[in-house]
């Protein structure tokens, strides 16, 4: 009998643990994709039977897939101007925005590049053709290029020559598989493909390149999207962001 009880109470404990599992959907920018998808393992190691799912991609993107209606528990943009449409558009759980990490804009070309490209001034060469960055009309990356090369009274002279992605990611890849002269991603994303690309300068940004991450109101698992968020900004969510070169927020 006692065998019995001690069963049902087994049992009864699974059936709870099961209940209180959660499958948090984290809509993340690009280029936060490796260092993400290490930040969700550690929170599924520290919190048994939670499930962290990602859907990665060009912020703005995915703030309209959010407005559209998509099940997001938490949105991490790669800047504030994403964040601050999907705030516009009251998507955001009230005081759940916070910056959580850092980065800088580079220019790379590809490793066996023979162009004398040293540094942006040099992208107004006519023997460069192809300058792939973000589109700024919709992904973060390309917004803090145009910025850059408007400061630096370049943008008249490189814009004929772009070659816009979707995502960092695919500005990287460009780059990578030498489809184009030189390219403008994060510090972080030419990190990935060290093999592949090299780092040709830091391009100076007027405004900051900085992360924000909010809890979705809509969310279907708003109480563990604040779990998820309050991870990323723990000691172990910014060791392993700092891990993949991303500074302090």
């Amino acid at each position: 009998m006692r065998g019995l009880k001690l069963g049902v109470v087994a049992v009864l404990a699974a059936m709870g643990a099961t209940a209180s599992a959660a499958e948090i959907t984290v809509s993340a920018a690009a280029s936060l994709t490796n260092a993400f998808k290490e930040i969700g393992a550690a929170y599924e190691k520290e919190h048994a039977g939670d499930k962290v799912q990602f859907n990665f991609a060009a912020s703005d993107p995915l703030v309209q897939q959010i407005a559209k209606g998509a099940p997001v528990d938490v949105f991490a943009s790669a800047d504030q101007d994403a964040m601050d449409k999907a705030d516009s558009l009251k998507l955001l759980a009230a005081g759940s925005r916070k910056n959580f990490a850092s980065n800088s804009l580079v220019l790379i070309t590809p490793v066996a590049a023979t162009l004398p490209i040293k540094g942006i001034a040099d992208l107004q060469q006519a023997a460069v053709t192809r300058v792939t960055m973000g589109n700024p009309a919709s992904v973060p990356v390309g917004r803090y290029t145009k910025h850059a090369l408007e400061q630096a009274k370049l943008w008249a002279a490189v814009e004929p020559k772009a070659i816009y992605g979707t995502s960092v990611r695919q500005s990287l890849d460009y780059v990578a598989r030498g489809e184009v002269d030189a390219g403008f991603v994060y510090a972080t994303d030419a990190a990935v493909m060290k093999d592949k690309v090299k780092v040709i300068a830091t391009v100076p940004t007027e405004t900051p390149v900085s992360y924000p991450i909010a809890v979705i109101a809509a969310g279907p698992q708003a109480a563990a999207g604040r779990q998820f968020a309050d991870y990323v900004l723990s000691s172990t969510g910014q060791a392993i962001l700092a891990k993949y070169g991303f500074g302090r927020p």
